[in-house]
């Protein structure tokens, strides 16, 4: 979704946010009214900073396109294309996938057809089955009988880039060549890259393919596309309306915006500009007659269909008596048939006329009924409601294989992260005291945009919500989630992560244009040079998720996160005060001496009765467990013999003092446990600095399912901490790298 930099009305802008939702969800969902949802939305983003929460209703059936498991038929097995072709070629037989079988429920989940579907292999289709005929192109893509136009719409436009069409349609496979009834494609997934294995059945009526299919009768590559898709997401019937930015960053691993015409910012023909010379893949799309499917304007147009945005280009114009420039876009209707555009600068319409011949021929101009059309600007803005972008990966496309002029490339940065009840998990800026725990991540602008009026810097931020919907049979939904950006001052000095006192003397100066139930939100925004910190989050505290935060920018980003370095610093002084004398007292050092005998050591057993005496104010008369009292040993046990002397029990004495007075400082409930939210500043009072991902682990690692950490497991997790660091430190030449050998990290690893 495209931004502003904060504030503003953006009610019309979320209501097609919410259309995107209705487009791409199923039934329930297309029943509720775009303008009731754009009403519960409308008033988000007062001037005052506060975030308000926007739910989307009926989302039950709602897909959530690229985030359900590879079929619905029982628990997913990971498929090998090339183990499974060679077993076949072997037993000569040809593949049938138990993961999408040839049955109804394959195609749809709710609604059935009104026709018996008979599943065929190409070769029972056609005498000559072939993957390409003649190559690829937009127009090997025709629409069937399933309202998938927004995903043709995405096909046609991978078609134009051949790396990227490789990239998911890989050219291993043929029906020629080690044919076994068995083809492979690849999605991106949360940031990795997922390869769909599926057999060659195809649902046909009388014989002839029901759906995607190709205008060459023997052409296949693009109905066993949109099958490895359904697979994805689970049937047929879950492509039934959906969003192009969906399928073009399941077929990229870009990231995506819209816009909606009726808000658009000035520059926006810089924008598209800008987004072709970068090869992006653009869609748009007029809102649907909600009482007639896909019906045609006045102006040939089909509403609720989508198009695809196949060129961008300021035209050489020559009118008797001046010459200049017009702002065009060349269009595609997946149908690739004559239903286009009949206003100016259609095919064969007399604003050609004015058009130098030189420039016609650098246009490719043709007038054929392809469906393919060119329209100005203004029109185009006039008669499409929405638009939306994905900007690509800039290691998506070959350079050499990019039309003139399209050889720039975004700036990428990644991050993924985690928001974890209770310590990284804090809710939206409404809840000032739990914000500054969420992750934080810093971006630096340096270099502003080329050729940009105001000097200042585009940046493209999206969140990404990971792998909600294969929680959805525990009850999850998608959580509501956006984020916030904050301009870190030029001078002076800021706490690293930004603390409670920052985030309430500062105001942000970009925000996602609402907290709502997505699986991404993103926005664009225009920054001067400068150091920023972007904060996502979910809207209420203590809701767990994982997601993936992507930054796009012209120039460099210099993304990191905005977090302490790991290491051991100082004890806090007020537990040097809970605990001033280090050495065991008498009883304590007696018992060791009785303990140990002859050899003068103690194992984990003996430990545990030393320690159980010596702290059972805080054990509260459960003891220590033999786990800890086994890490205690391997932290301080340089020999491995398995036991401790006495002058590496004091050194280990004097830890537990500490970290026991450290425990006393945070139990702040008088529960006999720590909250979780207060973990970070109790490891900072026994001496550690850990960032949110450490943080993140022990609390997973330590914490109970209510948010504490008992005395136990802390000693537990210090003794862990303290352990990993000086192993690491040992090993280091000073930098942030270590060099194990196997066995030194197993000797390591496994007996601490």
């Amino acid at each position: 979704m495209a931004g502003q930099n904060g504030g503003g009305n953006f009610g019309a802008l979320i209501q097609g946010a919410g259309k995107q939702l209705l487009n791409q969800g199923g039934q329930a969902l297309l029943n509720y009214g775009a303008q009731a949802l754009g009403n519960i939305i409308n008033e988000v983003f007062q001037k005052k900073e506060v975030e308000q929460k926007r739910f989307l209703p009926s989302i039950k059936n709602y897909k959530v396109l690229g985030e359900t498991r590879p079929s619905s038929f029982g628990p997913a097995t990971y498929q090998d294309f090339k183990d499974i072709r060679s077993r076949c070629l072997a037993e000569g037989r040809r593949f049938e996938d138990p993961e999408f079988p040839a049955v109804d429920r394959s195609l749809y989940y709710k609604e059935s057809l009104d026709r018996p579907i008979t599943w065929l292999r190409p070769g029972e289709i056609s005498d000559n089955p072939q993957l390409f005929v003649e190559g690829y192109s937009r127009f090997d893509v025709q629409q069937g009988e399933l309202g998938d136009c927004w995903l043709l719409a995405a096909v046609a436009n991978l078609t134009l880039h051949r790396k990227l069409f490789f990239q998911v349609v890989p050219d291993d496979q043929s029906f020629d060549e080690d044919y076994a009834g068995v083809f492979h494609f690849r999605f991106w997934q949360y940031g990795r890259w997922v390869d769909v294995v599926i057999d060659d059945r195809l649902p046909t009526y009388r014989g002839k393919l029901v759906f995607l299919h190709s205008a060459e009768a023997n052409e296949f590559w693009s109905a066993l596309l949109e099958k490895a898709y359904a697979k994805l997401h689970g049937s047929y019937e879950a492509l039934k309306g959906g969003s192009t930015c969906e399928a073009m960053e399941d077929f990229t691993g870009g990231v995506t915006e819209m816009y909606e015409m009726s808000e658009l910012p000035p520059n926006f023909y810089t924008i598209l500009l800008k987004a072709y010379e970068r090869n992006s893949l653009m869609g748009c799309s007029i809102e649907p007659d909600p009482h007639i499917l896909e019906a045609e304007t006045p102006a040939g147009l089909i509403r609720g269909h989508a198009y695809s945005v196949t060129r961008v280009k300021y035209v050489d114009i020559e009118t008797p008596g001046r010459a200049g420039k017009i702002p065009l876009l060349r269009l595609r209707n997946p149908w690739g048939n004559e239903a286009e555009w009949n206003g100016p600068w259609s095919d064969k319409s007399p604003e050609w006329r004015y058009i130098p011949e030189s420039e016609k021929e650098e246009l490719g101009l043709t007038f054929d009924d392809d469906g393919e059309f060119w329209m100005s600007f203004k029109d185009f803005v006039n008669h499409f409601s929405r638009v939306e972008i994905c900007n690509l990966n800039p290691d998506s496309l070959d350079p050499e294989e990019c039309p003139e002029g399209c050889t720039k490339k975004w700036e990428m940065s990644v991050f993924e992260g985690e928001w974890v009840r209770g310590v990284t998990a804090g809710g939206c800026r409404n809840f000032l005291e739990t914000f500054w725990r969420n992750p934080q991540y810093t971006v630096t602008l340096s270099d502003p945009d080329e050729g940009d009026d105001e000097n200042k810097c585009t940046i493209i931020v999206a969140l990404m919500q990971k792998n909600r919907r294969s929680q959805r049979h525990q009850g999850l939904e998608c959580l509501t989630i956006g984020f916030a950006v904050y301009r870190l001052p030029d001078y002076g000095h800021v706490p690293k992560p930004l603390d409670v006192n920052f985030f309430k003397y500062n105001a942000s100066v970009g925000r996602s244009q609402a907290f709502i139930n997505l699986r991404e939100v993103s926005a664009r925004f225009k920054f001067e040079p400068g150091s920023y910190v972007i904060v996502p989050s979910t809207f209420d505290p203590d809701e767990e998720g994982e997601f993936l935060l992507r930054v796009f920018s012209e120039k460099d980003n210099n993304m990191a996160e905005n977090d302490e370095d790991i290491g051991m610093g100082d004890v806090d002084d007020r537990v040097k005060e809970l605990a001033p004398d280090p050495e065991p007292a008498d009883p304590v050092r007696e018992f060791f001496t009785r303990l140990a005998g002859s050899d003068g050591e103690v194992d984990w057993q003996e430990l545990k009765e030393i320690l159980d005496y010596a702290m059972r104010e805080e054990l509260q008369g459960q003891g220590f467990s033999k786990d800890v009292c086994r890490s205690m040993i391997a932290m301080l046990d340089k020999d491995g013999s398995g036991g401790l002397g006495f002058e590496e029990f004091k050194s280990l004495w004097i830890d537990l003092r500490n970290w026991r007075a450290v425990f006393r400082l945070y139990d702040v409930e008088r529960r006999g446990a720590v909250p979780a939210s207060h973990l970070r500043d109790a490891l900072h009072s026994a001496g550690y600095t850990v960032n949110a991902h450490v943080l993140n682990v022990l609390a997973h690692r330590y914490g109970t399912t209510d948010g504490y950490i008992q005395f136990d497991d802390f000693i537990m997790c210090a003794v862990r901490l303290k352990t990993m660091i000086d192993t690491f430190n040992s090993r280091s030449s000073g930098g942030d790298y270590a060099t194990f050998s196997l066995e030194e990290w197993l000797n390591r690893t496994v007996y601490s």
